[in-house]
């Protein structure tokens, strides 16, 4: 493989770090399908390939999705992002949000308060839209990496027969798609989210893995008619909470709708069932000004009108193990924290580092890697599920009462003396579960920045699975 034997150099020249890790000790380069292209997939695909790996990434959608919210990148995350290079691209993309208020029914800020305080953020942290953070990763690795859009998997099978027909010379799984030609890889990693058809397929039904929070959340795009500058504006009722917000460089706002529910019966793939789900959720608010924000309604139309248009419940994905035979769970196929933990973005990034890292050490067989990427990301995942309940739990209050009592503390807050004690102890928390990994420094085979050619992957060769070979189909 041209990456592995050839010496590589930094832009400046300098022979790339190759630490304890032989180049010529994989004869060929082992190859990996990614399924999923939002953060955590092409996040993986970066390190791999910086590893001498030969990376294919499947995605669903047509073509690269750029919707989204806002998501923090906090902690061990900004470490893993300076190491990939990235960093300073996040920091130009940042959302630059300035303020945080609520507002009464009539839209009046009730208290405005700066926004590194709802963002809980300290030091390098920082927030940037979704969207711009999977074109980062994208653009940094669409060189180097084979990108295969507007398909997806539709079985896994692993081979272990006695000849061994991965290039790692062990086994490799091979798989169909709904519209490519089969394909053979040693590798298949699941970063598809928290409806992942990899573990659907591997593993089974995500009923038996992901647990639900008591509330839903929907985000899209609008136009920007309250005249918002890097400002966010939140206002609750019992059980649902609203938020709209602008970000730098973004002539558009965006709308978050949230409301407390048990477990609700529709298809992630049905919008209009989700639009009626939330029609019915915020039925009657701010019809009238006493009864809640009057944006309330034109949010409702913005949601049906925007081509961004998101709706999933906050959820946790708890899983025994996130790896079965040469198969293997990424972020919040694996893990997923809920967008109420605030983390679900950087844990991608950080266990697509931490995975990647330990499978390049690895010896010819992939169960040690997945054995350690789990042993290193367990604590740190249930810090996060703890913080994730929690604030699920916060995100929205159940009386007006409880209401009230908020926006008087926040009211007074900008005027306590013990203003930036209260704000200290709201960032410890999401700090503790940022900052809850210790990152292991890997070796690096090829340069970051430079485009070694990837081989090719040798296509399925018709072979009947080997007795025992365990088969995963829709």
């Amino acid at each position: 493989m041209a990456q592995c034997m050839q010496e590589h150099h930094d832009p400046e020249g300098n022979p790339a770090m190759s630490g304890t890790v032989s180049p010529s000790s994989r004869p060929s380069p082992r190859t990996v399908l990614i399924s999923g292209a939002s953060i955590a997939g092409p996040a993986l695909a970066h390190w791999l390939h910086r590893y001498g790996f030969a990376v294919t990434v499947v995605e669903r959608a047509p073509e690269l999705r750029t919707g989204g919210y806002k998501v923090d990148i906090r902690g061990a995350a900004v470490e893993v992002a300076e190491r990939m290079g990235i960093l300073a691209d996040i920091q130009r993309a940042s959302t630059d949000m300035r303020t945080g208020a609520y507002v009464n029914d009539d839209g009046k800020r009730i208290a405005t308060l700066p926004a590194a305080i709802f963002g809980a953020r300290v030091g390098r942290d920082d927030e940037i839209m979704r969207g711009d953070l999977a074109r980062i990763l994208y653009e940094r690795t669409r060189a180097d990496v084979e990108y295969v859009f507007g398909d997806s998997i539709t079985s896994l099978t692993e081979r272990a027969d006695e000849h061994g027909h991965g290039s790692d010379g062990t086994g490799g799984v091979e798989v169909t798609f709904e519209r490519g030609a089969p394909r053979r890889f040693d590798l298949v990693v699941g970063a598809d989210g928290v409806h992942s058809n990899v573990r659907r397929l591997a593993f089974g039904p995500e009923e038996q893995f992901v647990r639900h929070l008591g509330a839903y959340i929907s985000a899209f795009s609008l136009p920007n008619e309250l005249g918002l500058d890097r400002e966010e504006l939140y206002h609750a009722v019992p059980g649902r909470l609203s938020c709209v917000y602008s970000s730098a460089g973004d002539p558009e706002a965006k709308g978050l709708l949230t409301f407390r529910s048990p477990r609700l019966a529709y298809d992630h793939r049905q919008p209009d069932r989700q639009l009626a789900l939330l029609d019915a959720a915020f039925k009657g608010v701010g019809v009238r000004p006493s009864e809640g924000w009057t944006q309330i309604p034109r949010l409702l139309e913005a949601a049906r009108a925007a081509d961004d248009f998101y709706f999933d419940g906050l959820q946790l994905v708890e899983m025994d193990r996130w790896s079965r035979g040469r198969v293997v769970l990424l972020g919040d196929a694996a893990h997923c924290p809920s967008p109420a933990s605030g983390q679900g973005t950087g844990m991608a990034l950080v266990g697509a580092y931490v995975l990647a890292g330990e499978l390049a050490v690895a010896g010819r067989g992939p169960e040690e890697a997945f054995d350690r990427y789990e042993k290193e990301m367990r604590g740190y995942v249930a810090v996060n599920h703890a913080l994730a309940e929690k604030f699920a739990k916060d995100m929205t209050a159940d009386t007006r009462r409880q209401i009230r009592f908020r926006h008087l503390m926040m009211r007074i807050l900008p005027y306590m003396p013990w203003k930036n004690l209260v704000a200290k102890k709201i960032a410890e928390e999401v700090q503790r579960g940022a900052n809850a990994i210790t990152l292991k420094d890997h070796p690096v085979l090829v340069a970051a920045g430079r485009h070694a050619p990837t081989a090719g992957h040798a296509p399925a060769t018709g072979h009947a699975p080997a007795a025992g070979s365990p088969t995963y189909a829709a």
